[in-house]
């Protein structure tokens, strides 16, 4: 039998007792935490400009703290001619003048500490923009900033004229990575845009200034940052004539100006890279032990390879890197098409190939991505928040995924995203994020409440007026409201230390099991596919299952209710449909109120 130590934790209103089984290492507050995505120009206008800034992320701090987060992010609020809408930075410590400015950032800062959120900044350290005080002094070849920047005579041009480009490398935007300099008569390495040249981390105060930039922030009261496109941090550094070598073909497409055309064995998670993100972990660790307070958090964007993703934990063996690097899995490998099987098969990959005693994260979507609900079917919404929230670690959501947002259409003319921008009125909706990055629908209002604009910067979803906040809120079974109750739900100690298993009954339904010993069994049975299933839980028999349980929470058209029974042999999941079944011991089962069928006993 396992014996229990207490401690108190609050939520919302709620005082709820929360157990830790005995000898169990109490979890720090990120290994469970649940961190939300703010893209700040799409999230709240203060101002009336149609764009988002921090005052309008500070109003709606008491609805973060409502759905439950620990942490929220902020994607880039610094100084910047926004070519890449905020990563493409000309001042590191300084805010974007749109957004607000110092005191702005403190008195958010201010208010998420009040209600105890965790605030992240999103640290851009692989490039500048070409407007920052520092490029223009490398470009002049001012000594101490010279070689800040990756620079790069050129190749002879054999049929005369300018040098060519050193070598084949080229940009994640659909161009040559290298951009001439008329001033100094060079060429510069960007991996984005040529609006945002790389810096160079084989020069020693760069590692220095950008190390600066993170305490800077510290000392502002910043928990943590979210470091962007770490694998672009290092290249191979040039032979002994000072020369780059070009990279292979991969042969997997035709298009020479695509990522896909070659192997990026000489741009990308170089040798060097772990050991630079264990560097910035250790200025973190020496802060937080200078300085007292919470764990201050790294966590790292790294589009690569699973088993390259997995060495930014740690180096030598050690967990010394990032607290996490972001799990993109569901990203990369999921689509419209997936079924529960393709789940299963990438939680057993990635859980399996993380190193030993890391904390696991899930994400479903993001700012570079089309929005879960687009990319995975909106009917499994709801199934996919459950599995994000019962399966081990930390969760991260983007803005809107707790509504079940979906992408917006927006046409050629409308169109602003740089990676859009660079391709033609034909093919650009392959290319484009914006649909993903429109305004927050808060209400039934103007602008869905997001600003009082006559216009905003990327157009409202055309449903905001059926499908908001302020609606789902007033809804018994809505998106947000059991996003809510599974947010409840993951600050209790069967998810914070309950053991975990899962078990794929066929290709469409997945069951997971989170439980504690003598103590609570949950099981979510998640419709992942196509078709309507009867699934018998007695069928898996390394489980022990209650005969009956109740609902925790079920999906949006489920026809279940909370606290309603259900046997176990029977359960009826629609399809893209999840429920969560809860079985605590000693614990009556409830009876329907008489005055409403769909209200159990509380």
């Amino acid at each position: 039998m396992i014996i229990f130590k207490t401690l108190t934790i609050l939520i919302s209103s709620a005082c709820l007792v929360l157990t830790v089984p005995q000898g169990a290492r109490e979890k720090d507050w990120w290994e469970t935490g649940n961190f939300y995505q703010v893209y700040p120009r799409s999230f709240m206008d203060s101002d009336g400009d149609g764009i988002g800034d921090l005052k309008g992320v500070q109003q709606k701090v008491a609805y973060l703290k409502e759905i439950g987060m620990d942490g929220v992010w902020l994607s880039p609020i610094f100084d910047s001619p926004m070519a890449d809408f905020g990563y493409d930075i000309s001042n590191f410590t300084k805010v974007y003048p749109k957004f607000g400015d110092m005191q702005s950032i403190q008195e958010l800062i201010d208010e998420c500490n009040k209600n105890d959120i965790k605030l992240i900044l999103d640290f851009v350290p692989n490039h500048s923009s070409d407007e920052c005080e520092w490029f223009k002094k490398s470009v002049k070849r001012d000594p101490y900033y010279s070689d800040f920047y990756i620079w790069h005579p050129g190749k002879p041009n054999p049929n005369g004229g300018r040098n060519l480009p050193p070598t084949n490398w080229v940009s994640a935007f659909r161009s040559s990575a290298w951009e001439w300099n008329d001033e100094r008569q060079e060429y510069y390495l960007h991996q984005f845009l040529a609006a945002q040249p790389d810096l160079n981390y084989r020069n020693p105060e760069v590692v220095k200034t950008m190390k600066n930039v993170l305490k800077f922030w510290l000392n502002k009261g910043i928990n943590g940052f979210r470091i962007d496109a770490v694998p672009y941090l290092f290249e191979v550094g040039p032979d002994a004539s000072g020369n780059y070598p070009d990279e292979p073909l991969t042969y997997k497409c035709a298009d020479p100006l695509s990522q896909c055309y070659y192997d990026h064995i000489y741009t990308q998670m170089r040798s060097e890279t772990v050991n630079m993100v264990t560097q910035w972990r250790t200025v973190m660790d020496d802060w937080q032990k200078e300085n007292g307070g919470p764990t201050r958090v790294l966590l790292v964007e790294a589009y690569a390879p699973l088993a390259k993703v997995v060495e930014i934990y740690g180096e030598n063996g050690k967990l010394n890197g990032a607290e996490f690097p972001f799990n993109f899995e569901f990203l990369n490998y999921l689509g419209p098409k997936s079924d529960a099987a393709d789940f299963k098969a990438i939680i057993d990959n990635y859980l399996a190939t993380i190193p030993q005693g890391s904390t696991p994260n899930w994400v479903q979507g993001n700012h570079d991505q089309h929005r879960s609900a687009s990319r995975l079917g909106p009917q499994k919404a709801d199934a996919v928040n459950m599995l994000l929230q019962v399966l081990p670690g930390a969760a991260i959501t983007y803005y809107g995924e707790e509504l079940a947002m979906e992408d917006v259409f927006i046409p050629w003319y409308r169109t602003v995203d740089p990676q859009a921008c660079t391709t033609d009125p034909v093919t650009f909706h392959k290319y484009s994020r914006d649909p993903a990055r429109t305004p927050m629908i808060w209400d039934d209002q103007r602008n869905a409440g997001f600003s009082n604009a006559n216009s905003t910067w990327l157009p409202v979803g055309p449903d905001f007026r059926s499908n908001n906040v302020e609606l789902q809120r007033s809804e018994r079974s809505s998106h947000l409201n059991i996003f809510k109750k599974l947010m409840q739900l993951r600050k209790q100690d069967i998810l914070m230390y309950g053991d975990y298993d899962s078990v794929l009954l066929n290709d469409d339904v997945l069951a997971v099991k989170r439980e504690l010993s003598n103590n609570r069994t949950l099981i979510a049975v998640l419709n992942l596919g196509f078709t309507e299933q009867m699934v018998k839980l007695s069928t898996i028999s390394q489980w022990q299952i209650p005969q009956v349980m109740e609902v925790y929470t079920a999906s949006v058209g489920s026809g279940m209710f909370e606290r309603q029974p259900v046997y176990t042999d029977e359960v009826y999941v629609a399809a893209g449909i999840g429920v969560v079944l809860d079985y605590q011991v000693g614990k009556r089962l409830p009876q329907p109120r008489g005055d409403d069928p769909g209200q159990y006993e509380q």
